[in-house]
């Protein structure tokens, strides 16, 4: 019988208030449930980013696949005193990242395009307007599948890498100890290393969200105990919940 879950561990940002379903979880099981972000983003310096020989007023269209990509393109138009103009159009992957552009322009729905959350509706609103020169704002780690949907379509892009993503300083946490780690992706498990490097596992849980995190994980040598999504539990706090469940 595995030991009873009774402190957690969300390597992400507190989503705070009541209500979010980690705060239901906690308050169903009596858990204690913590949160630190093991990774972050730090923006690429306006002479990094002249290295990379793009010019940002030489495209017609830009795609926006985050909140962080919508921040640091207009910081960097900011610090190299360039103005964007307003006959560029916003291809975003989200209605929410769409809006947020609200803190940067003023919001014109002609110029401003949105998918459901997923590359592919983009993509179909990339390709009526083939005619566009794009650019495309990102970190250093950019999902393979976006420039590979974009190169299949002939679509003339650049890819341009405004910030990264660098492991958060985690020495505080050396002595403290969770029942479980949950992780969120493969940057997480790299900070966790160098942060701590000689980390055993032991009886520690492992709950990991998506493919690409469990293979950082087992590539790492470290057992996977929860896995999300899965088919009885789409989200992480579901299926942290299935877990309690089925070894109470």
């Amino acid at each position: 019988m595995a030991e009873k879950i009774k402190t957690i561990l969300i390597t992400q940002q507190d989503p705070g208030g009541d209500k979010n379903p980690y705060s239901e979880l906690a308050k169903k099981h009596k858990l204690k449930i913590d949160y630190r972000p093991f990774i972050h983003v730090e923006g690429v310096s306006s002479l990094d980013f002249r290295q990379q020989r793009i010019d940002i007023l030489e495209h017609s269209a830009v795609i926006f696949t985050s909140r962080n990509a919508v921040d640091h393109y207009f910081r960097l138009a900011k610090e190299m005193r360039l103005t964007i103009p307003e006959s560029m159009k916003y291809f975003c992957m989200s209605e929410a990242i769409a809006y947020y552009l609200q803190k940067y322009i003023q919001f014109r729905k002609r110029k401003i395009f949105f998918g459901n959350g997923r590359f592919q509706e983009v993509m179909d609103l990339i390709k009526k307007h083939k005619g566009e020169k794009f650019i495309l704002p990102c970190s250093d780690i950019l999902k393979p599948s976006i420039p590979e949907a974009l190169d299949k379509d002939k679509i003339e892009y650049a890819k341009a890498v405004m910030y990264k993503t660098v492991c958060s300083d985690l020495s505080d946490l050396s002595d403290v100890k969770y029942d479980m780690l949950v992780f969120f992706s493969p940057s997480d498990i790299e900070s966790l290393f160098k942060n701590f490097p000689k980390f055993k596992q032991n009886t520690t849980k492992i709950a990991v969200f998506g493919p690409t995190t469990a293979n950082a994980v087992e590539d790492a040598k470290l057992r996977i105990d929860v896995m999300a999504p899965n088919p009885k539990a789409p989200s992480m706090s579901m299926a942290i919940e299935q877990y309690i469940l089925d070894n109470k």
